[in-house]
């Protein structure tokens, strides 16, 4: 029997159910902060992702899906949502526009990583980007969105962790005084910290190797090499987060996974989730549209996983409960008079056409069945239609909650089950 690859999975009912209802919660948020949808295509030229996220970083070194088309040219299956959104920004002329750009994504990406709870190799990602603006106003305001995202959720006690990072000019003093200190302890860290060393040693802080972490307990920190702008960025964000009575920590060692950030980075988490408590991050990423070929264009945004997400929910204090009834399921006999069937069948539609979601028994199986069948999927109300109402014009409605049923002249139906449905019953 032929099965799924390791790292993916089906998404079944009722869990679809699950699925659509935190989209939902997500897209509505997106519009309650004015964010506007893009998509940009699964796979990009794989020099997009190795130019942007960076060529030391693990998603381009071990975790990208990368493969060659009949044309000879590398392609990648999206591993991230940003550097799409910011080729498609540039490309689409959208910086021509008026600024700044508010977008949103949602959809999959893939990533081959050892697969966990909630971690996938194609996995759903959800994530927000602010292209045009330098303010740190901005940088709190997708902070505001994220933590506004997990409140929805019910997730009671996330902490905000934050961090500066600094900028190009600031960051190269540091990194001089950095590498001198670090490469003291050389032999505490592992092959891939030995080879950020070389390329990008800031992100050693990043690695979760207990020998490495020990290595950089007290290595020279950006906040102390900030420029003049940079650290009014980092106050002003500060300042901002107090005066909203935002709590938040700063974790000087916080610095992201992807070479693209700079200033501000920020996490938040959930302790329920245990050791991988992290449920949404990210920061700016001022030199991104220039990196592309751009004029200077700052950005700021983060993502956050889905099944992540779902995960995290099914542990909170509301856990997801979408509404999986229909309003209507329209009984009538299998077999015999053929008029009556067609008839059945037609209120079923009718009932569609009406905007109330309607459903019947195709199998001809006996009128208790269905009854039964249409209690299985929970419906609201049960329109009978037998013998002896089709004789008499009539429909029997049942309401399934309250155990009332009425008979409801034929050409009446559609008008009292929409109020009905729209009124619930008493």
């Amino acid at each position: 029997m032929l099965r799924a690859p390791r790292g993916t999975k089906d998404i079944l009912p009722p869990e679809s159910h699950k699925w659509a209802y935190l989209e939902s919660l997500l897209r509505r948020l997106s519009k309650l902060y004015n964010f506007e949808e893009i998509r940009t295509p699964i796979f990009e030229y794989t020099e997009l992702f190795s130019r942007t996220v960076g060529e030391s970083t693990d998603i381009v070194r071990k975790e990208m899906y990368t493969f060659q088309d009949k044309g000879g040219r590398d392609l990648t299956l999206r591993p991230e949502g940003t550097a799409p959104v910011a080729r498609a920004f540039l490309e689409r002329g959208l910086a021509q526009g008026a600024l700044p750009k508010k977008l949103f994504y949602l959809g999959p990406m893939f990533r081959y990583e050892k697969p966990q709870a909630g971690r996938y190799r194609e996995f759903v990602q959800y994530g927000v980007e602010i292209l045009g603006s330098p303010s740190a106003y901005s940088d709190v305001e997708v902070i505001l969105l994220a933590v506004r995202i997990a409140e929805e959720l019910g997730l009671t006690g996330t902490v905000l962790y934050i961090n500066t990072i600094g900028c190009p000019k600031c960051r190269q003093a540091h990194r001089e005084d950095f590498v001198k200190h670090i490469s003291s302890r050389a032999k505490q860290l592992c092959k891939d910290c030995l080879e950020r060393l070389e390329t990008n040693p800031m992100r050693i802080l990043d690695c979760k190797n207990p020998a490495c972490r020990e290595a950089v307990a007290d290595v020279p920190l950006v906040k102390d090499y900030l420029c003049d702008d940079c650290q009014e960025h980092w106050d002003t964000l500060q300042q901002l987060l107090e005066s909203l009575g935002l709590e938040y920590t700063v974790d000087p060692t916080l610095v992201r996974g992807l070479d693209y950030y700079t200033k501000t980075v920020f996490e938040l988490k959930w302790p329920p989730l245990g050791a991988q408590d992290a449920i949404i991050g990210g920061g700016r990423y001022d030199g991104l549209i220039e990196e592309l070929g751009g004029k200077p264009c700052p950005g700021v945004g983060f993502a956050v996983g889905v099944e992540r997400l779902l995960l995290a929910a099914e542990k909170g204090q509301k856990p997801l409960n979408p509404d999986v009834s229909i309003d209507c399921f329209v009984v009538f006999p299998g077999g015999g008079d053929r008029r009556l069937a067609q008839a059945g069948f037609k209120l079923v539609n009718d009932l569609r056409g009406s905007g109330l979601s309607s459903d019947f028994d195709p199998l001809g199986r006996s009128m208790k069945a269905q009854m039964k069948h249409a209690d299985r999927l929970n419906a609201r109300y049960v329109a009978i239609l037998g013998e002896a109402e089709f004789e008499q014009g009539l429909v029997t409605i049942r309401s399934m909650e309250h155990g009332w049923q009425k008979q409801v002249p034929a050409g009446q139906v559609l008008d009292f089950m929409k109020e009905e449905v729209s009124g619930g019953s008493k």
